[in-house]
């Protein structure tokens, strides 16, 4: 594959992690909202993580677009555990694992 290929396939996917771990270096944010807090919060999850999906499926075969995503929230969640007023939860990598599959089916139904 072609560097300029690579870097097209991978930029957006380098690109979006940024976002996600910008997002996740924000101390406690929470709105005060209650259930809905928590509602809105988990569906912000699956949708960033169903555009990393996306974007990982554009790069790489679907095992490891998968896999890529996967290992990525593992990640992201253990980093959340250093930041103050969040935390580390095995249930938002299940959740954002939602969301990867999600965006891996998306993409895969829309290049056929």
């Amino acid at each position: 594959m072609a560097p300029r290929s690579v870097a097209f396939a991978w930029l957006p996917v380098v690109a979006w992690a940024g976002v996600i771990f910008a997002l996740s270096s924000i101390p406690g944010l929470g709105t005060g909202l209650g259930v809905w807090d928590l509602v809105l919060r988990k569906l912000a999850h699956v949708a960033e993580y169903a555009v990393f999906g996306l974007f990982l499926a554009r790069a790489a075969p679907t095992a490891a677009a998968l896999a890529l995503g996967v290992a990525y929230a593992v990640t992201d969640e253990v980093h959340q555990a250093f930041v103050s007023g969040r935390q580390g939860s095995p249930l938002d990598v299940a959740v954002d694992a939602v969301g990867v599959l999600l965006g891996v089916a998306a993409y895969r139904r829309l290049v056929r």
